[in-house]
């Protein structure tokens, strides 16, 4: 079996991408999935949020996305938790972004890479970086689907039309498998009217991608990160990680149906 592959992706920033990946993995390697995550991110707060420092890598996602010389196998750190594999990002991804325009396939880099260890995973979540250049453009044309944070505010929909409009056009031309497979709604509050609003709206217009767990605003999850660490081990009992654990039972059950869909 190859691994399910999913793009962590909105071009907005700040809306709980990292958050999601990083913690999301954490629960699937927990429930005893081998996951894998890719750092798409120049900013690399993915590598950071997993206790890796990004200075310190010598071979990350930006070597081998540009020379294809270097093998998955040399970038890959195999062990950062159990069952929980990274492909690290470095500042240097920055560069990426413009030396790909001039590789032959560059859209096809990240998908030819993953390929090469597809077998090895059950799941593959990429964090794309807040942007729809080409590296998100990589991470969709290597995916199954796409998992979209939403964050419970204002303009949570305004950006929401601009990368499902980008996933028609990479259906259309790159790869005509990528569905839209779940929308997480992030940093959800209670007490607000608005965030009310915003999950009724989302359900009325995406009943099937919605997934039911909500992710709270959590003040547990904002503090992992700077500790190295997932919500499973920061604070395994905080509402935050009880909504990532439910979150990859969704995604896990969801996925199975994916893969009769696919066979």
């Amino acid at each position: 079996m190859s691994a399910r592959v999913f793009a962590i992706a909105n071009q907005k920033g700040g809306v709980g991408k990292t958050t999601t990946t990083v913690n999301l993995a954490a629960c699937l390697a927990e429930a005893g999935r081998r996951t894998l995550v890719v750092d798409l991110d120049p900013q690399s707060n993915t590598t950071t949020h997993l206790g890796v420092d990004p200075h310190k890598v010598a071979t990350s996602l930006y070597e081998l996305l540009v020379n294809e010389n270097v093998t998955v196998k040399e970038a890959v750190i195999a062990d950062v938790r159990p069952n929980l594999a990274l492909l690290p990002a470095k500042v240097a991804l920055y560069a990426a972004e413009i030396e790909l325009v001039y590789l032959e396939h560059r859209e096809f880099r990240l998908k030819h890479a993953l390929d090469s260890v597809s077998d090895q995973y059950d799941f593959i979540l990429i964090d794309c970086p807040p942007s729809l250049g080409l590296l998100t453009v990589n991470a969709l044309t290597a995916s199954d689907g796409v998992i979209l944070p939403l964050q419970c505010e204002y303009f949570a929909l305004e950006g929401m039309q601009q990368l499902l409009n980008t996933v028609r056009l990479v259906r259309d031309r790159l790869n005509q498998h990528i569905i839209l497979f779940g929308v997480v709604l992030t940093m959800f509050d209670p007490r607000t009217k608005l965030g009310s609003e915003v999950v009724r709206e989302i359900s009325e217009h995406f009943p099937k991608e919605k997934f039911e767990k909500i992710i709270p605003r959590n003040v547990r999850l904002g503090e992992a990160p700077s500790y190295g660490m997932t919500i499973l081990e920061h604070d395994p009992r905080s509402p935050g990680a009880l909504a990532y654990r439910g979150l990859a039972e969704e995604v896990i059950a969801r996925a199975a149906t994916l893969e009769t869909h696919h066979a």
